[in-house]
């Protein structure tokens, strides 16, 4: 994982881990249930139809045993359907204001469904009365903090108890009571339900913010990939060149002349079909290392060396070995034309090396100063961008280069 990505992560990890403490958080009484469960995020459009289904069916059923009934006699049937509807538009209002977390509106809506429950249940509408009070047990208990919810579901069967003893109360108490409990267990499952659905979201913005890591982390490496190429290239260009000018003030001959201009041509030629490879590199096509530094060394008149048993490297590693070694040998021709090289690939238990060694020219020197001199930083941040090291300095009468880069 590249070092972009790890700060995203954290902070996914971090909410995932915010969210595991949510349970923790919900046992206090004074806490609202979260947004995401009191809109039923995560629940099946089914299953919400089948719901409200069954809410309409009950309802209904009500209507039909209230109204039906003989009990209601004159104006009651009247003021009993007002306080039918006045009911229900207070169910509706409390269902509107609680994801707001607001408790007075809450509660002054609940106060309205217990009048109309309260006037329904004096006047013979009793079903529709215990109907409208069991809503009120059930949606404190689903809607409001447990601390407020509680003390509204006691007063509401108190109140019924008192004003109407002769109504059967002690089998609407077990059914309030049970459908409060049953209200209590549909929060929890809402609070499962819509933790799940965060933990979801969560994955889905980790994956995001991983997917948008490694994007940025393959533009970098285009743009390194671009850069050495074209570094590399004009570089090796601008040696041929300057040795031209410096030449062409010496006083050279027209055929020595020729020889490094056409040298500079070879040099963009080459630049163009490293150009090609690096395209093909990024398209996961890569010419094997071996055969690679094979090609190079021959065109740079240097000697190659593979030990080891040869084996695959990863696209990272291949193109770190490969620009060291275009990055080694330009040094060489730029500081000591005419130097012997020697590039020895070593093929270690975990790890790859890459040595390449020139000797000391007499007439290095000359063309030291061309380039940008940023070549030797750039190879050790390719190195170290892998968790490997390059080490680069005068040694036994020339200079070294060692690259070591761990392989999976």
């Amino acid at each position: 994982m590249s070092s972009t990505s790890i700060p995203l992560v954290r902070s996914a990890a971090a909410a995932a881990d915010r969210t595991r403490g949510f349970h923790v958080e919900q046992d206090s009484w004074t806490d609202w249930p979260s947004r995401e469960a009191m809109e039923r995020r995560g629940q099946t459009r089914a299953r919400r139809l089948f719901g409200m289904g069954g809410r309409v069916a009950g309802l209904a059923v009500a209507l039909w045993f209230t109204f039906g009934s003989s009990s209601l006699k004159g104006d009651h049937e009247l003021i009993v359907a007002g306080a039918t509807v006045a009911g229900v538009v207070g169910i509706w209002g409390f269902l509107r204001w609680t994801p707001r977390m607001r408790v007075l509106p809450c509660v002054l809506w609940l106060a309205l469904v217990l009048n109309s429950s309260l006037i329904s249940l004096q006047l013979g509408g009793e079903v529709i009365a215990v109907v409208l009070l069991c809503a009120i047990s059930m949606m404190c208990m689903q809607r409001l903090p447990l601390v407020v919810a509680v003390p509204v579901v006691a007063i509401s069967v108190l109140l019924f108890i008192l004003l109407v003893p002769e109504s059967g109360w002690l089998g609407n108490l077990g059914t309030v009571l049970g459908l409060g409990a049953l209200g209590y267990v549909a929060r929890l499952d809402w609070e499962a339900r819509a933790q799940t659905f965060r933990l979801l979201a969560q994955e889905r913005a980790a994956r995001a913010a991983e997917a948008e890591s490694a994007a940025l982390a393959e533009r970098a490496r285009i743009a390194r990939e671009i850069h050495d190429v074209l570094a590399h290239s004009l570089s090796a260009q601008l040696v041929h060149l300057e040795a031209a000018r410096l030449m062409l003030d010496a006083g050279a001959e027209r055929e020595q002349l020729r020889e490094r201009i056409v040298a500079a041509r070879r040099m963009a030629q080459d630049g163009l079909a490293e150009t090609r490879a690096a395209l093909s590199a990024l398209r996961g096509e890569f010419v094997p290392v071996g055969e690679y530094l094979g090609t190079l060394t021959a065109n740079d008149g240097a000697s190659l060396t593979v030990l080891g048993e040869v084996r695959p490297l990863t696209a990272e590693v291949g193109v770190a070995v490969r620009r060291t070694a275009q990055e080694a040998l330009t040094n060489a021709r730029k500081h000591a034309p005419g130097a012997h090289c020697e590039v020895r690939l070593s093929y270690l238990e975990d790890t790859v090396e890459l040595e390449v060694r020139n000797g000391i020219s007499e007439g290095g020197g000359e063309l030291a100063s061309s380039g940008s001199g940023y070549g030797l930083l750039g190879m050790r941040e390719r190195a170290e961008l892998l968790g490997g090291s390059l080490l680069a300095g005068p040694q036994a009468g020339g200079f070294r280069v060692l690259l070591r880069v761990p392989t999976p």
